[in-house]
């Protein structure tokens, strides 16, 4: 028999004992009327039905905060899902390097408010667009090739750098991206967002709707190739 007095037990005991004995206060209803505890977010004390209220009402406000959380992130997916819709429409109009290059850099400028990209693509006519054929190391291409993901935050092909010319030194966050026409599909080129503001492409994002980017602009432009 336990005769560990009352007020020398661990919390961690009593909360296995209610467990155990789920009917506890059935067997001793008063209790809940007579029991007061600190109140939450305050100095003063609450009876135990008011603190489960209490609760409950944390709870609840804690679901809607999620829930307004999850909308919020589900609208935000839908207006980017909608420009990518476009972004697919205008380059499936295109029928030339240079089209597909304009419209990219219309999309991306006006439609996703990304302030700086650079496109390479091997394969294509050197005279395609200027810029666009220009020769990238086999360095690069075999870092290129090993992206299983697109590579956001710090500059993830040191090459790139030198493809944003004079405004380089003041990109601060990038996202790189391998134009593979399907997934799986070996790289024709890479796609390189940038911008001044730190936070706009950061280590850990979310890089679906890149991935889908780079094979949208790929499919394009391995319709190019020779």
């Amino acid at each position: 028999m336990d005769t560990q007095h009352p007020t020398t037990m661990e919390p961690q005991a009593i909360a296995e004992f209610l467990t155990r004995h789920p009917n506890f206060f059935n067997d001793f209803p008063t209790l809940l009327a007579e029991l007061n505890i600190p109140h939450p977010h305050g100095t003063h004390a609450v009876s135990m039905s008011e603190r489960q209220l209490i609760a409950m009402r944390d709870k609840v406000r804690m679901l809607e905060n999620k829930l307004t959380e999850l909308i919020q992130f589900g609208e935000e997916n839908d207006g980017i899902s909608e420009k990518l819709h476009a972004l697919t429409l205008a380059l499936l109009a295109a029928r030339t390097p240079q089209e597909i290059v304009a419209t990219l850099a219309i999309h991306l400028r006006e439609g996703f408010a990304v302030p700086h990209h650079a496109l390479r693509v091997w394969n294509l006519p050197s005279e395609a667009v200027p810029g666009l054929t220009d020769t990238v190391s086999q360095a690069a291409r075999d870092s290129i090739a090993a992206m299983t993901q697109p590579a956001c935050g710090a500059l993830g092909v040191n090459d790139a750098s030198d493809w944003f010319g004079e405004v380089s030194p003041h990109l601060r966050a990038f996202a790189c991206i391998p134009l593979r026409p399907a997934s799986g599909a070996a790289p024709i080129g890479l796609l390189v967002l940038a911008s001044e503001e730190p936070k706009r492409f950061y280590a850990g994002m979310g890089t679906l709707y890149l991935e889908r980017l780079g094979q949208l602009v790929g499919a394009a432009l391995v319709r190019m190739q020779t």
